[in-house]
């Protein structure tokens, strides 16, 4: 027995059966690269689920942290703190909002969202409490997150779920307006849906969507939990349509990889929340903003940003030359280093066949492989990426 199997073994007698693991356990990493106990390299175009902006090991990120440690890790929200104040003047600043709320994770800053827009119907004295999101979405596993989430198997079990939640197709301008009344409240989507297939809005529906929740005085949230942060080479991805949603949730790659969510909103919609309203014990705390400080500073002052446009439009480049090559490959999709190919076949088998030439790859539902590598990849990095998928992909084409 190796040392990956002797911890997978204590693993499997401790730790709760909710993931399907792969059979890796990893010792440490650098940049875009991951070592396992047994001392296999991998490149990573994984990221932690598009968590790890900075990639592994980065050393003003893992400076900061060690001397924010040593000051202070929490104090509670009961006080202010530099860091906390830092960061949200930065997101503030780059993003057109005026106030951000400090959690743990993507589906906390959703649970803040659904509450803050039923808060302002109250406010405005609007009769309704209604939600509307899209079919497909991924919002997260809590009892709010999943409620809003447009994919069954998510739901499976959990009955009853969070009332006033209504589901609409993705990009479907007339199925949105049919299913607007005057009970709704708030719309909710993903400027690209992740976990649903790496699927962009459509700039004419985004701007649609805006336009009517303009005309009938409705909430417009945005999901930016792993499409933001610079993942599309803008710090959000509604940047990229010239759209303004009301608010926005958004986590994943805020800290490099030290656990936060986060939701900003108008002065307008932020007034909706009072002392009492909503709080997170550990959200904001010194640690995870000092994090998410150097995060900032990267990607505005260190030309992180513009790395992403630069390889995400290679990496799509490099794709779609693989699509002219497989026949298994029916689509590519995505914008920056948010890419996805949608596979004839299951992607399960491409996806374990690059891990074991050393590249780690995750799925996007049966179908689809996602691409979201560290913020700071390279092109050869890419180029060996796209090296290895290469010959995955021909092993399973000719298997297909």
């Amino acid at each position: 027995m190796n040392q990956t199997e002797a911890l997978a073994a204590r693993g499997a007698a401790v730790v709760m059966n909710t993931y399907s693991r792969f059979p890796i356990a990893f010792d440490h990493g650098k940049g875009c690269y991951v070592w396992d106990m047994d001392g296999k390299k991998y490149l990573d175009f994984v990221a932690g689920i598009a968590v790890n902006s900075l990639g592994h090991g980065h050393e003003a990120l893992s400076k900061k942290i060690a001397e924010q440690a040593q000051k202070l890790i929490h104090v509670s929200n009961l006080y202010y703190t530099e860091p906390q104040i830092s960061l949200a003047e930065a997101i503030c600043a780059h993003s057109g909002f005026d106030k951000v709320f400090f959690c743990n994770s993507g589906a906390e800053s959703i649970e803040a969202a659904l509450k803050i827009a039923r808060k302002y119907a109250t406010m405005k004295g609007k009769p309704g409490r209604d939600i509307i999101t899209m079919e497909h979405s991924f919002h997260g596993r809590t009892y709010g997150a999943v409620t809003a989430t447009g994919q069954a198997k998510y739901q499976k079990g959990l009955d009853p779920l969070l009332p006033g939640v209504k589901h609409v197709p993705f990009n479907d301008l007339e199925a949105l307006k049919a299913a607007v009344d005057e009970n709704t409240c708030a719309i909710l989507m993903e400027p690209i849906q992740g976990e649903g297939g790496i699927h962009p809005a459509d700039k004419a529906y985004l701007e649609a969507v805006r336009a009517l929740c303009d005309e009938k005085d409705i909430v417009l949230l945005f999901d930016e939990i792993q499409c933001g942060v610079g993942r599309t080479g803008e710090l959000f991805a509604y940047q990229h349509y010239g759209v303004q949603p009301d608010g926005a949730t958004f986590a994943k790659g805020l800290a490099g990889g030290v656990p936060i969510g986060a939701f900003m909103a108008t002065e307008r919609l932020a007034q909706a929340f009072q002392p009492g309203d909503h709080a997170s014990t550990f959200g904001g705390n010194p640690l995870a903003t000092a994090a998410g400080t150097v995060v900032m500073h990267e990607l505005f002052e260190n030309g992180v940003l513009e790395n992403v446009k630069k390889q995400g439009e290679y990496l799509q480049q490099k794709l779609l030359e693989c699509k002219e090559k497989y026949d298994i490959i029916a689509d590519v999709r995505g914008v920056g280093l948010m890419q996805g190919i949608e596979l004839t076949i299951p992607a399960s088998d491409v996806i374990a066949d690059s891990i074991a030439h050393g590249l780690l790859l995750v799925g996007a539902g049966t179908n689809v492989i996602r691409f979201v590598p560290p913020l700071i990849i390279t092109k050869e990095e890419m180029d060996e990426a796209i090296s290895i998928l290469d010959g995955a992909l021909a092993r399973a084409q000719e298997k297909a």
